[in-house]
């Protein structure tokens, strides 16, 4: 029922240029998702962006871009749709060819291991009703867990924000508020990170 660092990726969705002026509490919905992008690289979460369309509506900022192992451009609006669960969802690995069938059963080499997998898909982003709900119910269908971090998405309205949130409660995701986040992944003040950690949410 807590979120773990060790099992946790990171998706911020279409915080953009043109886009972020008309969000409700636009900039510290933004603020809110890059300190969840600093609180992910400090304790190694994997984070990863989508863009909507950035021809028409821009990037993401640039501080945010960077804190972003990749970023995907996208013209769904769900972005598993565009490839997003391949980032989240590495490939099995093949075992190397070679004559290993001709060899004693004993002198064959086990097949690998698949790649190891965090099933935690924490998200935000905007708009929630759109972009965001559409992108969470997809990875949802895909079975992973969802945690929407709802400080640090919005809408245009904040009806809309909100009717977002009631259903992604209903499909199955974990609602969170940025501090949440924070402290479920530290666990402990004694994590080497809570000092740096702490400073993000101060």
């Amino acid at each position: 029922m807590l979120l773990d660092a060790s099992d946790s990726q990171l998706v911020l969705v279409d915080y953009q240029a043109r886009l972020m002026p008309a969000i409700f509490e636009g900039p510290q919905v933004l603020a809110n998702a890059l300190r969840l992008a600093r609180m992910a690289q400090a304790l190694r979460v994997p984070t990863w962006g989508t863009e909507q369309n950035p021809e028409k509506l821009g990037p993401n900022p640039p501080e945010l871009r960077e804190l972003c192992q990749k970023t995907l451009s996208k013209m769904h609006f769900g972005a598993v749709s565009d490839g997003l669960a391949d980032w989240l969802r590495p490939p099995v690995r093949q075992q190397a060819s070679g004559n290993a069938r001709s060899l004693p059963k004993h002198l064959q080499k086990p097949a690998a291991a698949p790649a190891s997998e965090r099933q935690t898909v924490v998200v935000a982003g905007c708009e929630a009703h759109v972009c965001l709900l559409q992108t969470a119910l997809e990875l949802i269908e895909q079975e992973f867990d969802v945690w929407v971090v709802t400080d640090a998405c919005s809408s245009r309205t904040e009806r809309n924000r909100d009717a977002a949130f009631d259903r992604l409660a209903g499909a199955g995701a974990e609602l969170v508020t940025t501090e949440m986040v924070a402290f479920e992944w530290l666990r402990t003040a004694e994590h080497p990170a809570f000092r740096e950690i702490q400073a993000l949410i101060k």
